[in-house]
């Protein structure tokens, strides 16, 4: 099966590098205009569609093109706990002085809010429930849950730069096989290319 996860456009807080978490913030008017403006293959909006159920996921898709897109919880970014709506450099300023320094990769836990290791296990559970076989789905989500992806697809700890350059502008594919074993095929796939929506050989 394929699954393409895309980022919400940018909000404000993006732009401040604020970190966002499960705080419902919207999409900058920038962002509405660029995505009103880019046009998709009508083979993209053929697709199954589904997001997070935070305000800037669903506009996202909407603003796409996807007219019935369906929230899914497991989609919901990771939970920063007491550190939403800090500045990033803050947070590390935080994560300093509460000691979570060595635990800065899957394990770094925020007071009151989950690591990224529990995002990966909660997407694992989602990923679990699609059916292999099932059409292709582009699901618009947050850049934590789209790392969790990338840490089940290859094995990355998070203690580093992912390998590979990610553009968050834009949707990453991976391929879901029957053992429900997720594995990453391509980034940074430009809306051009309607191929990339076919699953590859040796999956559904």
């Amino acid at each position: 099966m394929r699954i393409l996860l895309l980022r919400h456009a940018p909000t404000p807080w993006n732009i401040e590098r604020r970190i966002q978490g499960r705080t419902d913030i919207g999409l900058t008017e920038s962002a509405r205009t660029t995505l009103q403006s880019t046009k998709l293959p009508s083979a993209w909006l053929q697709q199954r569609w589904v997001t997070s159920p935070l305000r800037r996921a669903r506009d996202t898709a909407k603003l796409l093109g996807a007219r019935n897109s369906e929230p899914h919880d497991e989609l919901t970014e990771m939970h920063w706990g007491q550190f939403e709506g800090l500045m990033l450099s803050e947070i590390n300023q935080q994560i300093i002085a509460l000691d979570l320094q060595p635990d800065r990769g899957l394990d770094l836990l925020p007071p009151g809010g989950e690591s990224p290791r529990m995002v990966r296990d909660r997407l694992a559970l989602w990923l679990k429930t699609l059916a292999p076989c099932d059409t292709t789905t582009i699901a618009v989500t947050h850049k934590g849950v789209i790392r969790a992806a990338l840490s089940l697809a290859t094995g990355w700890d998070m203690q580093q730069s992912f390998a590979e350059k990610v553009d968050w502008s834009l949707p990453l594919a991976f391929e879901l096989d029957h053992g429900g074993l997720l594995k990453l095929t391509a980034v940074n796939c430009a809306w051009a290319d309607t191929k990339i929506l076919e699953p590859t050989s040796g999956f559904c």
